[in-house]
């Protein structure tokens, strides 16, 4: 009997273009609520009374139990397939947007908008669509797969912040909340269609290209591996720039004495620029050493943000921020996501996949919870936004000594 190809693809239900335009679809609708968070800071917080750390400390977590449970969703997916997960994590994100829209003390929100919403979106987010993209897709698919994924939960972005500036204006923010929860019901569904099948034989021992590798092997191999510890510890700024943004943009605009609506509006170009910048991260993956390109990434964010905060902020000029920012915003993931593959195989790449987006998240954790702390002691963001700048620089350079290419493993002898 032939042995399996270690690039070969394993057998799939579903055409490439299904398996791409389902995993897209599930990342648009996950994404698009989350990003549209910082929307009901200010009409929360006025209703209730509280401060901003209330709201941000919800939020920051969300995205460390979202990163926690990133790794466990990802063992899980890997070991039983992603469709149960995918599933589970859709109903306890929809679970937390009801809970936060009818929360009415600051435990009620950050059960419902931290664990409730966390523990969901790590189930059901992109980081399990584009680890199964790299378990169904053939090899020559899979870089642009990634950037289309990441591109498509970018565009969520861009749609769902007008749509809830809306909501809220027309309905009220608790019946936004709502609202969002019911769109996050058609993942049940489209989620057939990464149904993920479990390798088996010479197939599973040549796709790890190591026989019978188990979890904590697994773990122990990349936590040893320099330039995996590298590449999570660069991802940590990635959450850190982005969270801090999704999360207090809209506060600081407003706080800058600019209309409701040029805080949503920027969220959303963000959002639609990172969707071209996303794509094309999946593209130049494949055409330059992904280290030097998570380099340029991280650098290019750093010297947008210090420009932003050093000019007076008008519509033009945060919607210009939004581009720039937008087209550097998830161009992280295609080439961190490619590297991890590159580096372990596809077959526990939910999971180490799912570490480095840990990292991402406890980023995320400190960047919403400083934002918020940070802004009731000094009365402004500026030191969080030049903590940004500083770890993106840091960022750049942890990535440069990344070296690609798959780890060294002993190869079984044939009998």
């Amino acid at each position: 009997m032939n042995a399996t190809p270690a690039n070969a693809a394993p057998p799939r239900s579903y055409a490439p273009e299904v398996v791409v335009a389902a995993g897209c679809l599930i990342a648009l609708i996950t994404f698009g609520p989350r990003a549209s968070a910082g929307l009901f800071q200010i009409p929360m917080t006025v209703e209730f009374g509280w401060g901003r750390d209330t709201f941000g400390l919800a939020l920051a977590i969300q995205n460390l139990l979202w990163g926690l449970g990133a790794p466990f969703a990802g063992a899980i997916a890997d070991r039983y397939g992603t469709v149960k997960v995918l599933c589970t994590g859709a109903l306890l994100y929809a679970a937390g947007l009801v809970a936060m829209a009818y929360a009415s003390t600051p435990l009620q929100l950050h059960l419902g908008a931290g664990v409730l919403i966390g523990f969901g979106l790590s189930a059901c987010s992109f980081n399990l669509v584009l680890a199964a993209f790299g378990k169904l897709l053939p090899d020559r698919w899979r870089p642009l797969a990634f950037g289309a994924g990441t591109a498509a939960g970018s565009f969520g972005q861009f749609l769902f912040p007008p749509i809830g500036n809306i909501l809220i204006d027309t309905l009220g923010w608790h019946q936004a909340l709502v609202v969002f929860a019911f769109t996050l019901l058609p993942v049940l569904p489209v989620s057939i269609f990464l149904s993920t099948r479990k390798l088996g034989g010479q197939a599973a021992k040549t796709a790890a290209n190591l026989p019978n590798q188990t979890i904590v092997q697994a773990l122990t191999e990349a936590f040893r591996h320099r330039s995996y510890v590298f590449l999570v510890l660069g991802f940590f700024t990635c959450g850190f720039q982005l969270a801090f943004i999704t999360v207090h943009m809209p506060a600081y605009l407003k706080d800058a004495g600019l209309p409701a609506w040029v805080g949503g509006w920027t969220l959303a170009v963000i959002g639609l620029a990172n969707a071209v910048g996303s794509l094309s991260a999946g593209w130049l993956s494949t055409r330059m050493p992904k280290r030097y390109l998570l380099a340029w990434i991280y650098l290019g964010r750093a010297v947008a943000i210090a420009v932003f905060i050093m000019i007076p902020a008008s519509p033009v000029t945060c919607i210009a921020f939004g581009i720039a920012i937008g087209l550097l915003w998830l161009s992280t993931v295609p080439p961190t996501s490619a590297l991890v593959m590159l580096m372990f195989g596809t077959k526990y790449m939910a999971m180490l996949y799912g570490f480095a987006f840990f990292s991402h998240q406890v980023g995320g954790f400190l960047g919403v919870w400083l934002g918020g702390v940070l802004y009731e002691s000094m009365g402004s963001y500026q030191f969080v936004w030049w903590l940004s700048v500083a770890l993106g620089v840091i960022s750049a350079l942890i990535n440069l000594p990344i070296v690609e290419r798959p780890v060294e493993r002993p190869v079984a002898q044939p009998a």
